[in-house]
């Protein structure tokens, strides 16, 4: 049973028992605690049916975001299977990031002051050799 079928079965009640509304001060009262608990009950019913939209509504929104996460997220998996390698400029000592193909070219221009210079890999294949050979 809900609130307003409650509130309702009290008007009922109250209406049963001939209580005079308009002479009795008790009378009164009652029918005003009675006209309350109806405003009351209507209230929560319209707060009920706004919450069960709102529910729906998030359940939409989060579906939604569940798609643009799979949407985004998923194209960041495939770019992890580039490797991609923090290279110091010479020049003015900044941090580049380069990927593979730049590394095997051997030959990177650093956007901070624009030199160009030649990368070292022998350090690098040298620890490659020695981890094929079991040293590391």
């Amino acid at each position: 049973m809900t609130i307003s079928e409650k509130v309702a079965y009290l008007k009922g009640l109250a209406d049963g028992l001939a209580i005079d509304t308009e002479k009795s001060k008790e009378g009164k009262l009652i029918h005003e605690i009675i006209g309350i608990l109806e405003e009351i009950g209507y209230s929560i019913e319209d707060l009920e049916e706004a919450t069960v939209s709102l529910g729906e509504e998030i359940d939409a929104v989060s579906d939604d975001l569940s798609d643009v996460e799979d949407a985004v997220f998923d194209d960041d998996e495939e770019d992890e299977d580039d490797d991609f390698f923090t290279v110091e400029c010479p020049t003015c000592g900044k941090d580049l990031v380069v990927d593979e193909d730049t590394l095997a070219e051997g030959v990177v221009q650093c956007p901070g002051c624009g030199d160009t210079f030649a990368l070292d890999l022998s350090d690098v294949e040298d620890e490659e050799e020695d981890d094929e050979d079991g040293k590391n």
